[in-house]
């Protein structure tokens, strides 16, 4: 065997090599962006719970809460200054789950899902009133998402789902 065709193997097997290490490559990216993905659907719903979960804890939060939602003007004012403290932590959390989405660590289907329960949220009149007031404390591409967001028909929240709270 002469060093031309020595060369030449060489060259292939070193070719086929860095064929395969990309492809491997390419594997472990996938797999690493499907984690991140994962991750990142579990950190939004982990965070819109932990925004939430106070509401089930605590009996006055919740009425503040739900009473919140439908009737600001029920609430004293150191209870509306409380649900809009609720309502800023609420909204940041979807803030945070949209911008997953446009970055695309969100699937559609989970999206679409958190999509619908916002559009209801937002068309509370609590909530309505709230961004009236403070839209500057979210990003420009989150305001122009929620402000282009098409009210449901009929508005199904905490304070109205099962049509029967008492407002208090």
């Amino acid at each position: 065997m002469n060093w031309e065709a020595i060369s030449a193997v060489s060259q292939l097997v070193g070719s086929i090599a860095v064929v395969f290490s990309v492809l491997y490559l390419g594997i472990q990216v996938h797999r690493s962006t499907r984690v991140a993905r994962l991750t990142t659907q579990d950190a939004a719903a982990t965070a819109l719970r932990d925004v939430t979960k106070p509401f089930m804890e605590n009996a006055d939060v919740e009425r503040i809460w739900r009473v919140g939602l439908e009737d600001l003007n029920a609430l004293s004012v150191q209870d509306q200054a409380r649900f809009f403290h609720a309502v800023y932590q609420f909204l940041k959390a979807f803030e945070t789950i949209h911008f997953h989405y446009v970055y695309g660590l969100m699937d559609r289907q989970l999206w679409e899902g958190w999509r619908g329960l916002l559009r209801h949220y937002v068309a509370a009149p609590g909530i309505a009133h709230y961004w009236k007031l403070r839209p500057e404390v979210f990003s420009e591409r989150f305001r122009k998402f929620v402000d282009a967001l098409e009210p449901p028909t009929e508005q199904r929240t905490v304070g109205t789902l099962l049509g029967q709270e008492p407002k208090s």
